[in-house]
C-alpha cells in the first residue's frame, strides 16, 4: 500500500466524517443538557440549502457558512421552545423537523436543483502540510479546520469549566442544577441552537465542500448517523471525533474498493451496518461500564420548576 494512496485514503476519510464530526458536537452539547434532538437531519439539509443558496446569489462563502448556521440555530430554536419551553415530547418534535426541513428545502430548492456554486478550496499549512501522511490532515479546507480546533475546546468547556459544569448538571439533574442556581432553561436553549447551528453548517459543508450542487437530499441520513455517533462516542467530544473519521473511512472505502469484485450496493452498506454493530455493542456492555459511559440521566425529560 502506497503513502499516495493512504494519503489519499485519509484526505477523503476527513472531508466524509467533518459534517458528521460537526453535527455530532452539536448534538453532544444538546444532549448532555438533556435534550434530545432528533432534528439533525432537517437541520443539516436546510443548512445545506442556505449554503447553496447563499452562495449562489452573493457568491461569498463565509457569509454562506454563517447563514447555514444561523438557518440551523433557528429551527433549532423552534425545537427548544417547543421542548423547553411547552414541554413537548422531544421526539415527537425532533421528527417533525425533520419532516419540516426535507419538506421546505426540496419546495425552495426546486428551481435550483443541479446548479453549481463555488467552494471552500483547500488551504495547506506551513510545514504540516509537507510532511508526508499528515499532509492528508493539513491539505484541507477552512471548514475542515475549525471542526479540529471544536473538538479539544468543546471537551475543556464541558469537562474543565463551570460553564461545562452547568451543562452536565442540568442534563444529570436539572432540579438539583436549578437548585444550585443554574438557570435550567437557559442552559437548554443556549445548548439547543448552538447543535443546530453546528448541524446547520455541517449540511453547508456537503454543498460548499463535498458536492458543488444542489440536490435534493444531498445529507442522505447523515443527521441520523451523527445521532449515533453521539451515542458511540460516549457523550465525549474527543471519542466522537474518532468515530466520525472511522465512519467516514468506512464511506471511502466503497469508492476505494470498487474494483473489486463486490457488490457495490453491498460495500455501501458496510458504513450503516458498522453503526448498527456499535450500537449493539454498547447496549450489552457491563453495568458498570454502561453507568459510566451512559446517557445523561434527564435526556428526554421536561423540567417544570414548579413541580419540584
Amino acid at each position: 500500500m502506497s503513502v499516495a494512496f493512504v494519503e489519499s485514503l485519509l484526505s477523503a476519510t476527513v472531508r466524509v466524517g467533518t459534517p458528521l464530526l460537526l453535527a455530532a458536537l452539536g448534538e453532544l452539547y444538546a444532549e448532555r443538557s438533556g435534550v434530545l434532538n432528533l432534528g439533525v437531519e432537517g437541520m443539516m439539509i436546510m443548512g445545506a440549502f442556505m449554503g447553496f443558496y447563499i452562495t449562489y446569489v452573493t457568491k461569498n462563502l463565509v457569509l454562506a457558512a454563517l447563514f447555514a448556521a444561523l438557518a440551523g440555530a433557528l429551527i433549532a430554536l423552534i425545537h427548544a421552545f417547543l421542548t423547553v419551553t411547552l414541554r413537548a415530547n422531544q421526539i415527537v418534535s425532533g421528527l417533525a423537523i425533520v419532516i419540516f426541513g426535507l419538506g421546505l428545502s426540496g419546495f425552495l430548492g426546486r428551481p435550483y436543483t443541479g446548479l453549481r456554486v463555488p467552494t471552500f478550496k483547500p488551504v495547506p499549512i506551513p510545514f504540516l502540510s509537507d510532511v508526508p501522511i499528515l499532509r492528508a490532515f493539513f491539505r484541507q479546507d477552512p471548514i475542515a479546520y475549525l471542526s479540529y480546533a471544536l473538538v479539544p475546546l468543546l471537551w475543556f468547556i464541558l469537562f474543565r469549566t463551570t460553564v461545562g459544569l452547568s451543562v452536565r448538571s442540568v442534563g444529570e439533574s436539572p432540579e438539583t442544577a436549578d437548585t444550585m442556581g443554574v438557570n435550567v432553561y437557559l442552559v437548554r436553549y443556549a445548548c439547543t441552537i448552538f447543535g443546530g447551528a453546528l448541524a446547520g453548517l455541517a449540511g453547508a459543508y456537503l454543498t460548499l465542500v463535498c458536492m458543488p450542487k444542489w440536490i435534493y437530499g444531498v445529507t442522505a441520513g447523515r443527521g441520523w448517523i451523527a445521532l449515533v455517533l453521539v451515542i458511540v462516542s460516549a457523550w465525549s467530544p474527543i471519542y466522537t471525533i474518532v468515530s466520525a473519521y472511522l465512519f467516514g473511512g468506512l464511506s471511502v472505502l466503497y469508492f476505494r474498493l470498487a474494483g473489486l469484485k463486490v457488490s457495490p450496493w453491498l460495500l455501501q452498506t458496510v458504513p450503516y451496518v458498522a453503526a448498527i454493530v456499535a450500537l449493539a455493542l454498547m447496549s450489552v456492555v457491563s453495568a458498570k461500564l454502561r453507568r459510566r459511559i451512559g446517557a445523561p440521566a434527564a435526556l428526554t425529560k421536561p423540567y417544570a420548576r414548579e413541580e419540584y
